[in-house]
């Protein structure tokens, strides 16, 4: 009679490991815990740039762009003025404030009108660019399971609240600029000469805010070699139309312990 067959190592080399529950996708994008990481990531910029806006809103419509320097004993202490780019107010320390709007757009210094246009077309840009990274952020349902799609939305929403902060810094500097070269300046008199207001730093603040989180919101997009593969439905594996067939490995004989072929017995 013949030896039993072992068949141990044979079977050994049929173990399959176990599903680990991923996804390619998943494995594609670093697993679940870098999506989860990169979702919050772009809502965490999107808050902050959603803020930035609405602090250039405020911006916008405070008057203390330019206030009252207090050098000289001929200036009265009990009333402060404050200039804006839309009116100039008095404000006393009675409480009382008085605002006036200016009377021609043309009369304007031109930092002042210049400060009109890029604020208004920030309000304008910021709006514009919360509603594209809406459309472009994973915890949509915009643009479907296309993930080339949403990338690219995403991007362009990043890249637009950096156009709206470049928006935002170019009048404030400007401004700031005129007002500390004028405070410097001994031809200008002394009543005439302002101080950086509240409004400035804020704005500052406003553009820093916009600039940062555009920035963090475009790099949080998937790369494109990473969504090459996806498309809407579904995933569609690379073709290998074009890669030489392999020719099929013979099978290997089953051996027993004893290190001897397998032998058919009738």
């Amino acid at each position: 009679m013949a030896a039993p067959i072992s068949r141990q190592d044979s079977d050994s080399t049929f173990t399959s490991k176990p599903h680990t529950g991923t996804t390619l996708s998943q494995e594609r994008e670093g697993g679940p815990c870098s999506i989860m990481v990169n979702t919050g990531m772009q809502l965490i910029s999107f808050t902050c740039a959603v803020t930035g806006w609405i602090m250039a809103i405020a911006v916008t419509t405070l008057p203390q762009w330019k206030v009252s320097a207090f050098i000289a004993s001929n200036i009265l202490t009990s009333e402060v003025k404050w200039e804006g780019i839309w009116m100039n107010c008095v404000y006393q320390t009675t409480g009382h404030m008085q605002c006036k709007t200016y009377d021609s757009m043309l009369a304007l210094p031109p930092d002042i009108q210049a400060a009109r246009a890029l604020m208004c077309v920030a309000i304008f840009m910021g709006w514009l660019s919360c509603t594209v990274s809406c459309c472009g952020m994973k915890c949509t349902t915009c643009a479907g399971d296309d993930r080339r799609a949403k990338a690219g939305i995403a991007l362009s929403g990043g890249v637009l609240f950096i156009v709206t902060g470049l928006c935002v810094l170019v009048p404030v500097s400007w401004i700031a600029n005129t007002v500390i070269q004028d405070f410097y300046n001994p031809a200008v008199p002394t009543m005439h000469k302002r101080e950086l207001g509240q409004a400035i730093y804020l704005g500052w603040a406003s553009a820093v805010l916009l600039m940062i989180s555009g920035a963090v919101l475009s790099f949080t997009c998937p790369h494109t070699e990473e969504s090459v593969g996806y498309r809407r439905g579904g995933y569609m594996g690379r073709s290998f139309a074009n890669t030489p067939a392999m020719a099929p490995e013979p099978p290997k004989p089953i051996v027993n312990n004893y290190s001897l072929p397998m032998k058919e017995y009738v």
